[in-house]
């Protein structure tokens, strides 16, 4: 019974990601639905109703706690909890159109509008599911401290993703653009606004997932930068998959070449010069999954905007805006995260250092577009106020950007909320509290 409720939460769970997707008459949808419909029939055949709960992150049923499969599902998790649905219930009989209405139901946004989601389910005719909050009385952890763990839990299960999809690529496998689609939405949808807040939220010794970990930074801020440049829906999809993927042929080279203990011939050593062309060659593979843009991006992202880049072309050209896009959010992550071999730099000197590459490596406008969204002082950053206060980054000023909106948080009887805009004449930030040395001490408070 056990493995035939996981089969049902498994289809079920591939429809409802394909509902945000695919239109409802598509027929790889309508593939998932018939799926998902047959296992739960078989499942109903044997226990006329089941009931299935979100408890503090993990999937339980009866007594029962699915740990394997709340590792797969914390994505869905958050998407249920913001729509209100910490239970579900399914009753027999249960007949597929009334399985697909329930499936409309979940990723249409109106659903959020209802209090008790019940009452919208009861006027779509859905009678033979129930969904809602959990009535059993537990502790919750604060909300701003729920927030962050849940955003944790989150990356971490991305980064296990993306970590999936790469290695699969780099030992030649075919990758699912399905199962690709469906974590790109994922992670979209979860860190949607959210840019900076993810940034450092893990920490990891292994070299290679802290590559991997780097490539879903890039993602998610080319994804969120390109948004804000007016790019559609579809399109910020299509280079978040180009910025993850954008340094794979050097994630190759140094899986093949540079673990080798013995010389490196000539060859190797040009493949290891020549990285950026390997990872177009490795993409341009998957191209009927991937599309031509990871290729593009992967072979022009170290083409700088003054043309002076690498690899050397015999017909320089302009690279495709993208390129533009993702080298910025690769260096942009690369100077923020601090490493064994190198410090993190202060958003300030960030900024600084971004600027002075204006019109050589970077895209003028592109340098202009990020810090006018995000801000000098990212959100979530320690900072000291000049009357000595510590507070923390809560909002950009797009209209100032080095005067965001904090939250004062210590000393504790002066706590506010400021919009430094509006105290040009007195308040400013004095200085920045890296959160690896002397700003750990406030991370409690944050």
């Amino acid at each position: 019974m056990l493995e035939k409720i996981k089969a049902f939460l498994i289809d079920f769970i591939s429809t409802i990601q394909a509902a945000k997707i695919y239109a409802a008459d598509h027929p790889q949808l309508r593939e998932l639905i018939e799926r998902a419909f047959r296992n739960l029939e078989a499942v109903l055949k044997e226990k006329p109703e089941i009931v299935i709960g979100i408890v503090d992150n993990e999937l339980a049923w009866e007594k029962e706690i699915l740990f394997d499969l709340s590792r797969k599902l914390h994505s869905l998790f958050l998407y249920l909890k913001e729509r209100g649905i910490e239970r579900m219930s399914f009753e027999a009989p249960l007949g597929k159109e009334e399985l697909s209405r329930f499936v409309a139901a979940l990723t249409n946004p109106k659903i959020k509008d209802y209090e008790d989601p019940q009452e919208y389910l009861a006027e779509m005719g859905i009678q033979k599911i129930k969904a809602g909050r959990l009535t059993t009385p537990r502790l919750v952890p604060r909300a701003a401290q729920k927030e962050q763990e849940d955003l944790q839990g989150q990356y971490e299960a991305s980064v296990q993703g993306v970590t999936q999809s790469i290695e699969s690529m780099l030992e030649g496998k075919a990758l699912s653009s399905l199962d690709l689609g469906f974590s790109m939405l994922d992670i979209m949808d979860s860190f949607a606004g959210k840019s900076q807040k993810f940034l450092g939220l893990i920490s990891i010794k292994e070299k290679d997932i802290l590559t991997f970990a780097h490539l879903l930074n890039v993602s998610v801020l080319a994804m969120h930068l390109s948004s804000k440049m007016g790019y559609s829906k579809d399109e910020v999809l299509e280079l978040g998959n180009a910025a993850l993927f954008h340094d794979i042929g050097k994630l190759f080279v140094s899986r093949k070449i540079l673990k080798k203990k013995d010389t490196l011939s000539k060859e190797e050593f040009s493949m290891i010069r020549d990285h950026t062309v390997l990872g177009a060659r490795i993409l341009l593979k998957y191209e009927e999954t991937l599309g031509i843009l990871p290729a593009v991006v992967a072979f022009e992202h170290h083409l700088r905007y003054d043309l002076k880049g690498y690899p050397r072309l015999a017909f320089p050209h302009r690279p495709h805006p993208a390129s533009f896009i993702v080298s910025l959010c690769d260096v942009y992550d690369a100077l923020s995260q601090k490493r064994t071999y190198k410090k993190d730099f202060p958003p300030l000197q960030i900024y600084e250092l971004l600027t002075k590459e204006k019109g050589k490596l970077l895209d003028p406008d592109v340098v202009d577009e990020f810090f006018r969204t995000m801000g000098v002082w990212p959100v979530g950053t320690i900072v000291v106020l000049n009357d000595e206060r510590v507070a923390v980054v809560r909002e950009a000023n797009e209209q100032d950007i080095f005067r965001p909106k904090v939250e004062v948080i210590v000393p504790g009887d002066k706590k506010e909320h400021i919009d430094l805009v509006e105290q040009k004449d007195t308040l400013e930030i004095k200085d920045y509290l890296n959160p690896y040395g002397e700003g750990r001490k406030y991370l409690d408070f944050i």
